[in-house]
């Protein structure tokens, strides 16, 4: 007799394996692209850039996808996108430029936020409120044990090869084949959320930085951390594990933080997990001379640390939102993440090639700061909502996510 967890899997089979496989295809293309560019000359400028112009792919896909999608359906937008994603891995391979890979980077970008606009939005289209958060759940687990595997990835993928883009750009195609041979009708086609960065600010000033900072944080490390591990000593295997730490550090921390963030105030939250932060930044530095082990235990912390702060922050804003405007909060949140994680690569590659390896931490342990002086601020200018929503983890996929997470905010299960 097939139980509830496995008639869910079996239900969503098809989307969970294009997330897995879009996770493997485009999550390991940045580390790749770090680690080939100091191979073929690239300054840490340039790498930083590849990175910036990731997140403005993103951001571009994050607007156009849903328009996209109400013009030609579900399906055809999703191999659009993939298209444009795999056309932008192969390209790297016809030239050395590194400004020709900051616009393949823009498709890469692209294609990220467009797929996962089509799949999140055909999942919020078919859970039910039985099945919600099961759904929720193993989707989460889906994305984030794909994330993991796609910077274990870079221990095996040569550098500056064509094999390795070739590799990724077959993922990339592969991630057509479950959505275009599922036998399940597609969805109606949803409505695009508006986009009002004005209604983030006007909820949480606090919630706005907060995302910012995580977009700093996250950003900054995944696109430019690579150049901080080959500059203190680690071989690219090792990096591969490096920044698969971070992830694995960010992942455990959903459970206690969101317990944390249900039982007490979440602005005291979110100061205490930008203060452990800046000492998760503090202790890279003896870290880096204290061998493998030693580095990628701090990289466990650091991302334990900081990642939750994007979900902390979006919970905080939606304490303040009406059930009407959670879609669109959710989508102006998402804007300004793309808006700082933009800037942020570019600005701590420039600094590493400044100041060294350490001007990364510093960079973020900056931003962290800046959030615990405002989030003080703020405490003194309003009082906490004595009725909050659940906190939910809360993934940076696409503007569309606020439409799956709604109900499961407002404790519809």
């Amino acid at each position: 007799m097939v139980g509830p967890v496995m008639r869910t899997i079996l239900s969503f089979a098809a989307l969970f394996l294009s997330v897995i496989l879009l996770q493997l295809s485009t999550g390991g293309v940045g580390p790749l692209d770090a680690i080939s560019g100091a191979a073929m000359g690239f300054d840490n400028r340039q790498i930083g850039l590849l990175g910036s112009a990731h997140f403005f792919g993103f951001f571009i896909g994050c607007w156009w996808a849903p328009r996209l999608m109400g013009r030609v359906g579900h399906s055809r937008a999703f191999a659009v996108c993939t298209a444009l994603g795999a056309m932008g891995l192969l390209a790297h391979t016809l030239t050395d430029n590194p400004y020709a890979w900051a616009a393949m980077r823009i498709a890469s970008g692209l294609c990220v936020a467009g797929c996962y606009t089509v799949i999140e939005a055909w999942l919020n289209a078919k859970v039910t409120n039985e099945n919600r958060g099961r759904t929720s759940g193993l989707y989460r687990i889906a994305d984030t044990g794909a994330s993991l595997a796609a910077q274990l990835m870079i221990a095996v993928l040569p550098p500056a090869n064509y094999i390795s883009y070739n590799l990724l750009a077959i993922l990339c195609c592969a991630t057509l084949l479950p959505l275009m041979m599922t036998r399940a009708s597609q969805p109606k086609i949803p409505s695009a959320p508006r986009l009002r960065p004005g209604l983030a600010w006007r909820c949480s000033p606090l919630g706005v930085a907060g995302v910012i900072v995580s977009a700093l944080s996250g950003a900054s490390f995944r696109m430019v951390g690579p150049i901080y591990g080959q500059e203190v000593g680690l071989m690219i295997d090792q990096i591969a594990f490096f920044l698969a730490a971070f992830v694995l550090g960010g992942a455990l921390a959903q459970y206690p933080v969101g317990w944390l963030a249900d039982k007490f105030d979440r602005r005291w939250v979110l100061i205490w997990l930008s203060g452990v932060s800046m000492v998760a930044c503090a202790l890279t530095l003896p870290a880096s001379g204290g061998g493998t082990l030693a580095i990628m235990v701090s990289a466990a912390f650091f991302g334990l640390t900081t990642v939750p702060i994007f979900s902390v922050s979006a919970a905080h804003a939606n304490d303040f939102a009406t059930s009407e405007e959670r879609v669109e909060l959710s989508a102006a949140l998402m804007f300004f993440y793309a808006t700082g994680a933009i800037a942020a690569p570019l600005l701590a590659s420039a600094l590493i090639e400044a100041f060294g390896p350490g001007a990364l931490f510093a960079f973020i342990a900056v931003g962290h700061a800046g959030l615990i002086i405002f989030g003080l601020a703020r405490m003194r200018s309003r009082a906490t909502p004595t009725e909050r929503t659940r906190y939910v983890y809360a993934p940076r996929t696409s503007f569309t996510i606020g439409k799956m997470l709604k109900r499961a905010r407002e404790g519809r299960q």
